[in-house]
């Protein structure tokens, strides 16, 4: 039976890295998938080619790779919520082209804005981020209230959330760091506080046949693969892995079963859910570890 899954992220690039083999798996597998970015990502770090005042704004740039980005998954439909970026901390900028920055946004009007598409898609489920939004960007924060609200107000029958077992990532990062030097700025701690618990985890989904969509996601930002001065950029050195490791780094992806729960609620461990056993009623067996 073929359902419909919206994933909602903050920025263009953000869908490539946490769900995109899921989402490449679930159109070849016949469901209908749309992708919505909630901020047109104008504060994202890049180069200077690419911030080029002769070509366009790095705003509608990113907003284009974002659509390459979902021709290589196979999504059906890209919406923009029409906000701007926030930026990482600091401040609030100044919006921009008539853009009001997400956190300065309404957190209720942002999540109906979201909520529109959800009942005009009549989505099945909707993808979001934990109440950590990751690995704590607070765009990302704001994503995960804004789907929570979403999700309820417009009767989405089931909320995921993408994330990654801390504990895993952080024994990842700290293995590669033996090997790749990191930019100085780089707090390879940070990921011992980023993200879900592996008890908390309730989907594990087998994306190795589409690791070749994920990586042509990924390749579609462009920009956010570039730096000056030689700097090296996480995403470049994401698409320099040779297959054979790009697929063990990436092969699966993982989500939280969030459905019911209000913004920033914390998701007790799997064991103790009395929603465990429901995955395959609702959610397409895309989302099933095989």
């Amino acid at each position: 039976m073929s359902r419909t899954i919206v994933a909602v992220n903050a920025h263009p690039d953000d869908e490539a890295l946490l769900m995109s083999g899921t989402l490449a798996k679930a159109a070849a597998a016949g469901h209908r998938v749309v992708l919505v970015v909630a901020t047109d990502g104008d504060l994202g770090m890049t180069s200077a080619e690419f911030r080029s005042a002769n070509g366009p704004a790095l705003a509608d740039r990113r907003l284009t790779e974002l659509q390459a980005s979902a021709e290589a998954l196979g999504a059906a439909r890209v919406d923009y919520l029409g906000y701007g970026d926030s930026g990482m901390d600091g401040p609030i900028p100044p919006d921009i082209n008539g853009r009001t920055r997400l956190l300065r946004a309404d957190v209720h009007e942002a999540a109906e804005r979201l909520a529109t598409i959800l009942r005009a898609e009549q989505a099945d489920v909707l993808i979001g981020y934990d109440a950590n939004g990751g690995y704590g960007h607070r765009d990302h924060v704001r994503v995960h209230e804004m789907a929570r609200l979403a999700a309820a107000a417009a009767g989405t029958p089931w909320l995921l959330e993408a994330t990654i077992p801390r504990d895993l990532l952080a024994r990842t990062v700290e293995i590669v760091a033996k090997v790749y030097r990191f930019p100085p700025s780089f707090d390879v701690t940070s990921f011992r506080r980023a993200f879900s618990s592996a008890e908390q985890i309730t989907h594990r989904v087998r994306v190795g046949r589409c690791v070749a969509a994920k990586r042509a996601s990924m390749a579609a930002h462009r920009s956010q693969a570039a730096a000056d001065g030689g700097a090296d950029r996480t995403l470049a050195m994401f698409l320099r892995l040779p297959d054979p490791i790009f697929g063990w780094v990436f092969g699966r992806e993982w989500y939280v079963d969030a459905t019911g729960f209000a913004p920033g609620e914390v998701v007790p461990p799997r064991r103790d859910r009395c929603s465990q056993g429901r995955a395959g009623n609702l959610v397409p067996d895309v989302f099933a570890d095989r």
